[in-house]
């Protein structure tokens, strides 16, 4: 049974998943008594996305923190603005700023290897099977076969979409860095979560982290929530604008 004085967790997954790709680390933090739930975002558009991170949160309790796997901290990015979040993890994640788009963000690194496995039918973006070692590489191949059965398939335009308000100014965040992603570039990840100030903690692992190492994902969630528990995570202060 949850526990009131426990910040509730809320997850939403990235492009190619579903929210079942965080069944891995659900029961743990269960067991802890945390009150979880995780999003099954459309991968439509994201003012959808973010409006199914932010009916979650009506279900959970307060404080609550975001949990984003890959475009899924693009969603939290946004959905973190909500006055019921006090803290933000990203999982190998995006976290474009007000002026980026998931894909201009992406475009800032090298290309990775997983966008030369997709293919683009019906209006959407699909993962071929060749591309699933890109994306979960270090995963046991009955493993990656059901990611690639299971696979949630984005809109051709969803990483060209943008919502203002970049939460991780103003909430406390905490990053895990896949050091072997072959999906969103290690670069991209050290450098968003540095200007984030982020606590960060690296894996020897591919894109799915939650996958390979739930333990690790795991430990840094329940960092996050007892900071927050102890009021130790001190909200950052609102970016200053200079007058036009």
């Amino acid at each position: 049974m949850a526990t009131q004085n426990k910040p509730s967790i809320v997850f939403a997954h990235g492009l190619w998943a579903d929210g079942s790709c965080f069944n891995k680390v659900i029961p743990t933090l269960q067991a802890d008594g945390y009150q979880v739930m995780s999003t099954q975002n459309s991968l439509d558009t994201l003012k959808e996305d973010v409006g199914a991170v932010t009916r979650v949160l009506g279900r959970v309790g307060s404080p609550a923190i975001l949990v984003g796997h890959s475009y899924g901290g693009t969603v939290i990015t946004a959905a973190g603005n909500d006055d019921r979040v006090a803290g933000l993890v990203y999982i190998a994640a995006l976290a474009p700023d007000d002026d980026e788009t998931s894909q201009s963000l992406l475009e800032k690194f090298p290309r990775t290897d997983v966008f030369s496995h997709i293919e683009i039918a019906d209006g959407r973006v699909w993962l071929r099977p060749d591309g699933i070692e890109c994306f979960a590489g270090d995963l046991p191949k009955d493993e990656q076969k059901t990611i690639g059965a299971v696979q949630g398939v984005p809109a051709a335009d969803l990483l060209d979409q943008k919502m203002k308000g970049a939460a991780w100014k103003t909430r406390p965040s905490w990053y895990v860095v896949a050091k072997n992603d072959r999906t969103v570039h290690p670069d991209l990840q050290r450098s968003v979560a540095k200007r984030m100030n982020a606590t960060v903690r690296e894996a020897d692992s591919s894109h799915v982290v939650m996958l390979s190492q739930p333990s690790l994902v795991i430990d840094v969630i329940r960092s996050a929530a007892n900071a927050i528990q102890a009021g130790t995570a001190s909200p950052k202060k609102p970016e200053r604008r200079s007058s036009p």
